[in-house]
């Protein structure tokens, strides 16, 4: 068990998240073992919603992998995240209506860095229409400046990163889980938030799954990609947390969790 943390991570953890660039030809070199390996969907819908500052862009390895899969993986097509500037809320509750309307089921939401903040909350706001959510370094449970990026983003949002303004956005305050199944994958090692504060508190509904890596290439690591194949595969209504048996317990950790 854990608590949170006031502390952004240290600065030399911050200085190693240039390995994003070797995480991502390891992910080019591990896709047929992954391909082989990761579970296939069914055509379900999933939304991935990228980072602070970044785009699309930055998640077309993990969205063209997952299309590979079988599951109908789409981007936010809203440019880049500059946070909850005015029309971004309304834009993806919009979003995930129409792929909920258009594949007539619900839809699974991957969320990477704030990105992963709004998939929870559309899981609050919409849990009729919200399969599972899925977090990649998501600081959603401590202080909003326990990271290494608040800077940027009171500069791009406009917004004040304070626990005030976090939590008075669309589906209220940010450390509450979502009322449908929620993964958290994290990393000891993540130079940008803290991981102490990417992680749930134990629920029937929650689990948190560390992985060793960056931040910054959390989309693209081999062991986050396999993880959350495995988590959009299963069954609807038949969720069940992460299964670390076999050669799975040599490279996921045992999970922390928030007390």
């Amino acid at each position: 068990m854990v608590e949170t943390t006031t502390l952004a991570p240290k600065k030399s953890l911050l200085f190693m998240e240039g390995r994003a660039i070797p995480e991502l030809f390891g992910f080019a070199a591990a896709l047929p073992t992954l391909a082989a390996l990761a579970p296939r969907g069914n055509g379900q819908p999933v939304l991935v919603l990228p980072g602070l500052t970044a785009n699309d862009a930055s998640t077309v390895a993990l969205r063209r992998f997952l299309k590979g899969k079988g599951f109908a993986a789409h981007g936010w097509k809203m440019g880049l995240n500059f946070g909850p500037r005015p029309g971004v809320e309304a834009g993806l509750i919009d979003l995930v209506n129409s792929l909920h309307e258009q594949y007539d089921q619900k839809v699974s939401i991957v969320g990477w860095s704030l990105g992963g903040i709004y998939a929870r909350q559309l899981g609050k706001l919409l849990p009729e229409k919200v399969r599972q959510v899925i977090s990649l370094g998501s600081p959603f449970a401590g202080l909003p400046r326990a990271t290494n990026a608040w800077r940027v983003y009171e500069t791009v949002s406009g917004e004040r990163a304070t626990a005030h303004h976090a939590d008075h956005h669309m589906g209220g305050a940010i450390s509450k889980a979502p009322p449908v199944p929620t993964t958290a994958i994290y990393s000891k090692t993540d130079g940008i938030c803290s991981w102490q504060n990417c992680i749930e508190a134990d629920t029937p509904l929650t689990e948190n799954i560390e992985v060793k890596g960056s931040h910054c290439g959390l989309g693209h690591h081999p062991a986050a990609v396999y993880a959350i194949a495995d988590r959009l595969s299963q069954p609807e209504g038949a969720w069940k947390r992460f299964d670390r048996s076999g050669f799975r317990s040599v490279i996921y950790p045992a999970p922390a969790y928030l007390n």
